[in-house]
C-alpha cells in the first residue's frame, strides 16, 4: 500500500489543556479520507497540524506529494476579482488553471465580481478553485459543501470524484454524514484527542446493517464513547 500521509503519535498542548494525545493516521494515495469529531475532539487541530499552520509537539507527519488547501474558514481583499485572484493564485504557482475545474466550479460567474460582493457559496466555490490551481496531489478539502445550493453541492461531489479518478487523495472534513458515505473510501473518527475508530467507510456501514440504525447514529456513538 503506498501512503499519501502518515501521522505517528501527533501530539498537541495548548498551555495545560492537551488537545492531541497521539494520533496515528494512515492515508492511502488515491482514497477520499473522511477526518470526523464532534465539536472539541481535536479535529480542526489534527488539520491544521498536517497542513502546516500550527505547530505540533511531538509525533511525526510525512506527506507524499504537492499539497492544496480549502480551509472553513478563509478572506481575500475585498475588492479583489474573482479573476484576479486566480491570475494571481496562477502566477504564484508558476501555472495555468485548468479550464475543466474553473467550468465545474462555474467561476465565470465571478469573474468579474468583487470578493465583498460574492455570496457565501460563491466565496466557497473561488477557495475551491485557489486551492487547485497548483494542481496538488493531496487536496485538504474542509466543509468544501458549506453554503452551496443542491445543484452546486452535486456538481462539486462530481469534481471530487473526477479528483480521485486522477489519482488525487483527498482529506475531507465534513458534518454530512450522507457526503461521507458516498464519496469517502476511509474515515477516522476523533474522540477527545485520540481516534476511537480508523478503517475502511464499508466496514462500518456494515456494522450498522448488522446492527441496523443510521451511519450518523454510530458516528455519534464512537465518538461519544458508548
Amino acid at each position: 500500500m503506498t501512503s499519501a500521509l502518515q501521522v505517528k503519535g501527533l501530539r498537541k498542548s495548548y498551555g495545560e489543556k492537551v488537545v492531541l494525545k497521539g494520533i496515528d493516521l494512515c492515508v492511502r494515495k488515491g482514497d477520499i479520507f473522511a477526518l470526523l469529531g464532534v465539536n472539541g475532539a481535536g479535529k480542526t487541530t489534527t488539520l491544521e497540524c498536517i497542513e502546516g499552520l500550527r505547530r505540533y509537539d511531538g509525533g511525526s507527519i510525512s506527506i507524499n506529494g504537492k499539497i492544496g488547501i480549502q480551509l472553513q474558514s478563509a478572506a481575500l481583499p475585498a475588492h479583489i476579482k474573482g479573476s484576479e485572484a486566480i491570475r494571481l493564485f496562477a502566477k504564484w504557482n508558476k501555472t495555468s488553471p485548468d479550464p475543466t475545474m474553473l467550468a465545474v466550479l462555474d467561476t465565470d460567474s465571478i469573474t468579474n465580481k468583487q470578493y465583498q460582493q460574492m455570496s457565501t457559496g460563491q466565496k466557497r466555490r473561488l477557495h475551491l478553485a485557489l486551492a487547485l490551481i497548483s494542481d496538488p496531489d493531496i487536496v485538504f478539502l474542509d466543509e468544501p459543501t458549506a453554503g452551496l445550493d443542491v445543484e452546486g453541492r452535486i456538481s462539486l461531489h462530481n469534481y471530487i470524484l473526477h479528483l480521485k479518478a486522477q489519482g488525487k487523495t483527498i482529506l475531507l472534513a465534513s458534518h454530512d454524514m450522507a457526503e461521507i458515505e458516498s464519496l469517502c473510501d476511509s474515515m477516522a473518527i476523533l474522540k477527545d484527542g485520540r481516534i476511537a475508530f480508523s478503517g475502511r467507510v464499508l466496514e462500518l456501514t456494515e456494522r450498522i446493517q448488522v446492527n441496523q440504525g443510521s451511519l450518523e447514529q454510530h458516528f455519534l456513538k464512537i465518538a461519544k464513547g458508548e
